[in-house]
């Protein structure tokens, strides 16, 4: 995701990258999040050529001085991950419709937009998890929710 799409690099390195952890972390169960996912570390190609093990090139090894300086770096995408995946994590832990067991229901929203509904085991919390996948703005209506603009809602990104 912070390589680029099927067209190159671009500038929606981080988003893309905090949008597909947040599906994973909205999603039903108990998520599974690497350091490396915290930091937004590059794939390690170089350890990948040295060991020519496939899996080294997602096992980076930091320097302690080198992460803390590139977490520090407000202009570093290390950092911008980096609190983007606090925030997330911060918010599916207060979240009672996050809870690994609550009900998940599929959205069927078209190509462009992938969905999820959440819903408390007391159901006394909705969430509408809804993610733009594509690489253009897109309109959603509360309709094609089943929902009506007299209920309370907010985003919580």
């Amino acid at each position: 995701a912070l390589q680029g799409a099927q067209q190159g690099p671009d500038n929606f390195a981080v988003a893309r990258f905090l949008c597909a952890h947040a599906i994973m972390l909205a999603l039903e169960g108990i998520p599974g999040v690497y350091i490396h996912s915290l930091t937004g570390t590059e794939n390690d190609y170089e350890r990948f050529n040295n060991t020519q093990h496939n899996r080294a090139i997602n096992r980076h090894r930091w320097h302690w001085h080198d992460l803390e300086a590139k977490l520090a770096d407000p202009h570093s995408h290390h950092q911008k991950v980096h609190r983007g995946m606090l925030n997330l994590l911060k918010i599916r832990g207060k979240q009672k419709a996050f809870h690994p067991n609550a009900t998940q229901f599929t959205l069927h929203l078209g190509q462009e937009i992938f969905g999820f509904w959440r819903q408390s085991a007391d159901r006394q919390q909705s969430i509408f998890c809804l993610f733009n996948i594509s690489n253009q703005p897109q309109t959603l209506s509360l309709e094609d929710l089943n929902l009506v603009n007299t209920q309370p809602s907010c985003d919580m990104l």
